[in-house]
Formats: C-alpha cells, structure tokens, sequence
C-alpha cells in the first residue's frame, strides 16, 4: 500500500483517481477546496473497503499545500506519491482582457504546482524514494484560440516537472500525464460567450475520468526502476 496525495480531489480527475488507487488499496489524501465534497468522497472510498484522509487545501497557498504533504507523512511515517491536478480553465481570448481569470489560471496551474514539488520533495529526498505525478492537458502540446493563456500554463507544467524529472535523485519518479477532452468541471469556469460555445462542440466527445486515472494507476504501479515520464491520453476523436 502507498500513501498517495491528490490535489483537486473532489471532481473530475482527481476525484476518479481517488476512487481508483483506493481500490487498488493504497491510502489516499484528498485535498481541494471543497470539503464537503472530500468528506463524501471519503465515505464512499470507506464504504468501499479503502482509506482515506480529508485535508482542505487551497495549492495557491505555499503554507497550505505543505502542511497537506507534512501532515500527511505525521499520520502515515512516509510520502509515496503526490499527483498534482488542481487546475483551472476559464478560456477566453485575449483581446477580452480578463486578466484576473489569466491571473488565476497562473496561480493555480503554475504556482500550485511549484508548492507542490517544494511542498513534497524535501520529503522524496529524505526517503531517497517517491513519485510525483502532474496532470498537464494536451494544452501542453499545443495552442488552439481562447486558450492561449490556459496552453500557456500547461506548457509550463510540462516543462517544470520534466526539468524535476532531469534534476531529481534517481529514486524519486516524474511523470506527466496529459489528458485530452476529459468529463469535467473544468469547463464551467468560462465566462466568455464565444469561448463558451467553442467548447460546447469541442467537449461533444469526452473520456471518462477514469480513463486518465487508470494512466495515474499504470504509472504508480511500475517496478521500482521504471520510470513512466509521459503519458498522453485522448479520444480516438480529438486531433
């Protein structure tokens, strides 16, 4: 059984990956805003005959995300996996100037993901083990209109966990999973009517969010020594 922690627990991804890695039997974490919601899921993962902690957590707040790792080793004696997913996708073009919304998806995308790795590695290297997992987008891999500033944070999650894969001890395991049209909440977030409409008919066809917790699962459960450094998942659809 591995200790796992999980940002953006409570839907979507994050709440899949939860649901999946507890019935494997590891211990998961669940951290996110919303802590009813975590409460639930944490119900259902131990009516289900697995385990699992509740933290709310806010990754914007460097404090906030390292008592989550901290706390966590206190509780289990160690730290095997953190698999960042928080994000946030209120898409719009930029000639709309909703900078607070760029604002946010930077905070959220990129600084959330920087505490989480300061939040954790500390914890890796003391152990001379453990794997961290980001969930990027295949906005990681390309640019598409209204997205400009969403692809830009993803391309940046991409390039800072593979610059942790470059620089890590050799025990500890990088891995970035991007997945494509995925059922989620993401999307609610858009206020922009154009940017709205563009992605009514781009999410007509959606994987399930098990689909990207089933390459969480493949790539937590390789032997020691096998590193899985990316994973894109799409619909047979998307191009």
């Amino acid at each position: 059984m591995k200790t796992v922690l999980i940002t953006g627990a409570s839907s979507g991804i994050g709440r899949a990956t939860a649901l999946r890695l507890a019935r494997e039997g590891h211990h998961v974490v669940l951290g996110a805003r919303r802590e009813d919601r975590l409460t639930a899921l944490a119900k259902e993962i131990h009516d289900a005959g697995g385990t699992a902690d509740v933290h709310r957590l806010d990754v914007t707040d460097r404090a906030d995300v390292a008592a989550f790792a901290d706390s966590a080793v206190e509780a289990h004696g160690r730290l095997d996996a953190f698999v960042a997913n928080a994000g946030v996708m209120p898409l719009s073009r930029l000639d709309s100037l909703h900078v607070e919304e760029w604002d946010r998806m930077i905070d959220v995308n990129v600084r959330g993901l920087l505490h989480g790795i300061a939040a954790v590695l500390p914890h890796f290297r003391r152990q001379g083990a453990g794997h961290f997992l980001t969930i990027a987008s295949t906005g990681a891999h390309e640019v598409v209109p209204t997205a400009a500033v969403y692809c830009g944070t993803k391309y940046a999650a991409r390039a800072i966990t593979e610059g942790l894969r470059l620089e890590a001890d050799p025990g500890i395991r990088v891995t970035t999973i991007s997945p494509g049209v995925t059922e989620s909440e993401l999307a609610d977030s858009i206020t922009e009517p154009g940017a709205q409409e563009a992605m009514r008919s781009y999410r007509a066809v959606t994987l399930p969010a098990d689909a990207i917790a089933a390459a969480v699962a493949y790539a937590i459960g390789q032997p020691e020594g096998v590193d899985v450094n990316e994973v894109i998942v799409r619909p047979t659809t998307q191009r």
